[in-house]
């Protein structure tokens, strides 16, 4: 066997990913330079020459002709006598180059030389994915679903490497499975015993971000910049928008005509309300734009706190709150002013829908008053709490505590 071709002799090579050829061929290398240590003590000198096109490997030992009886180190010298032997042209002094076949290694050895190499391409592979996704952090990935479990989903790549989407990163409407295409961004990227681990994630602001991106060039190209980004995913988002362009109306490029632009994003999202504002430096504009839909009349600002009143019209709190608390919370979030809402004070005969009271009684207590008609706070308190305990199902004491907080209204 004049060479060694390490592709042929090692078939295995040839499936691994994200490692290109000449890095296998220099583990290669160094690992027969271990095995030349092993057999012969030294590999100094050894040349081992490598051809990366082909995968050709050649490996020869040089020793130096000594007088008979003088060698003092088998493994650099070989005496004139063992010489002649194998080239009876040889003298002292004179370099003796022998080429170094596969098989003088012997079975075992070219066995374990498989499995070291099996284990460090596999380890520089590792390296190489963790690296390759540890600068991805922030862009989004598309990958196949290959498993769902209950805590967590397995997606491979396009070159099918292992991304996990733990459920906490998952928009609660999600539903996956086997063969599903699925969008997320790259949450972050850890060595895990050695083994490179990458979260990604559907809920982080920046996955949205990425969406307005991809759907708005005049983001991509700079010329609207997205100043903050809240979300409650699955349910509301709130996007701050600001353009260099005073030719560019930012809030009506990323919604786009008829909302064109926006819907992609908002199917991504499994139909998260997205409102995308006009950001702006005077604080009490940018609360009133965080509010939207609600229109307010006052806002009373307390900078040192960062604690902001808001006065509404009894019918736009409930619209200022949200459905959950969530309209209100995102304003919050993206203000970074903690908000109070409050009723303007009206006329003494003026009633309030009992809907607006959300945010202290249960939706279930506020549905059982519905269906007995009384859907605003005057016409639960014109009743008695006898009265409501007959026609409704609930308790005397849940009655009392919520005629209580209607009071306290009107007071």
């Amino acid at each position: 066997m004049s060479n060694i071709n390490l592709i042929d002799s090692f078939q295995e090579f040839k499936d691994f990913k994200n490692i290109d050829r000449p890095t296998v061929i220099s583990v290669l290398e160094e690992v027969f330079r271990s095995m030349l240590r092993k057999k012969y003590g030294t590999d100094e000198n050894c040349d081992v020459i490598v051809n990366p096109d082909n995968g050709d490997l050649e490996i020869w030992r040089t020793r130096k002709v000594m007088e008979d009886g003088f060698s003092e180190d088998d493994d650099l010298e070989i005496e004139l006598a063992e010489v002649k032997q194998l080239d009876p042209d040889m003298e002292v002094g004179d370099d003796y180059i022998e080429q170094i076949t596969l098989e003088s290694f012997g079975r075992r050895a070219i066995l374990a030389a498989r499995q070291t190499l099996v284990s460090k391409v596999l380890e520089l592979e590792k390296d190489e994915i963790f690296k390759k996704y540890k600068d991805r952090v922030g862009e989004i990935v598309t990958g196949e679903v290959y498993q769902v479990w209950k805590k967590e989903t397995l997606v491979l790549d396009d070159e099918g490497n292992e991304l996990m989407m733990p459920k906490t990163e998952q928009i609660p409407a999600d539903y996956f499975k086997k063969g599903d295409a699925v969008r997320a961004v790259i949450l972050k990227v850890d060595m895990v015993n050695a083994t490179p681990k990458i979260i990604i994630s559907r809920i982080a602001p920046e996955f949205l971000q990425r969406l307005f991106e991809i759907e708005v060039p005049e983001i991509f190209d700079g010329l609207i910049t997205i100043k903050k980004i809240v979300r409650e995913p699955g349910e509301r988002a709130k996007v701050a928008v600001e353009s260099y362009d005073d030719r560019i109306d930012p809030v009506g490029a990323c919604v786009g005509m008829k909302g064109s632009r926006i819907h992609g994003i908002v199917r991504e999202l499994k139909n998260e309300n997205i409102d995308v504002i006009n950001f702006t430096n005077n604080i009490s504009l940018y609360i009133t734009r965080a509010l939207s839909p609600a229109k307010i009349t006052s806002i009373k600002l307390d900078d040192e706190t960062k604690h902001a009143s808001v006065y509404l019209k009894p019918d736009q709190v409930s619209l200022a709150i949200g459905r959950g608390g969530h309209n209100i919370k995102l304003a919050g979030k993206l203000t970074g002013y903690e908000i109070d809402v409050y009723r303007e004070a009206g006329e003494e005969d003026e009633d309030v829908d009992i809907e607006e009271f959300s945010d202290e009684i249960d939706s279930w207590i506020i549905d059982e008053l519905k269906t007995i008609g009384c859907d605003t706070a005057k016409s639960v308190l014109a009743l008695s709490v006898d009265e409501l305990v007959k026609r409704t199902d609930l308790e005397e004491e849940t009655i009392k505590e919520v005629m209580s907080i209607l009071k306290s209204e009107f007071e």
